[in-house]
């Protein structure tokens, strides 16, 4: 079976859900991709899907807009592929997907809360290494950033997320 990536259309809204209910224990990142879908962070062109030779939604990668200071960014989450899935390049394909739409749309900076082995296969590095913070209190390796090919500099500061994150 082929796997190919493509932006999310209105009608994978239901797959996609599915997918994230089937890859957490929780319905809490099906949720927030919900309460995104009307917040104005969300960015429709950068809500990325993997898809079998059937177009069955199997993967999903979302980048919304955050603030960095007094600068733009986007917030990479979730991130889910469904179960029988993982562990067999579908997450690598649409997180790859995701970030090569967000630079060809030319934004500069992608920030990220997650495992530093994973998303560091990406380019992501701590973010405050680039002089930005998260709101997290969490060890400076698990919030890290990746600027973007052909990114003139990247804001740096604080990342204020949209408020759905904090909601759900």
């Amino acid at each position: 079976m082929t796997v190919r990536t493509r932006v999310e259309l209105p009608s994978d809204t239901a797959e996609t859900r599915r997918v994230h209910m089937a890859a957490f224990p929780g319905p809490e990142e099906a949720d927030l991709v919900d309460a995104l879908r009307r917040d104005a962070a969300w960015l429709p062109a950068l809500s990325l899907v993997a898809v079998d030779d059937r177009e069955v939604v199997i993967g999903h990668a979302l980048l919304t807009r955050l603030r960095i200071g007094n600068g733009k960014g986007l917030a990479l989450a979730p991130v889910a592929v469904a179960p029988e899935w993982q562990r067999k390049g579908v997450g690598t394909a649409v997180v790859r997907a995701a970030l090569d739409a967000a630079a060809q749309a030319g934004e500069r900076v992608v920030v990220v809360l997650g495992d530093p082995d994973y998303y560091g296969r990406f380019g992501f590095t701590p973010a405050a290494g680039h002089r930005i913070t998260g709101p997290f209190d969490v060890p400076e390796t698990y919030f890290q950033a990746l600027p973007l090919p052909g990114a003139d500099g990247v804001p740096h500061g604080v990342c204020r997320y949209p408020a759905p994150f904090a909601e759900v």
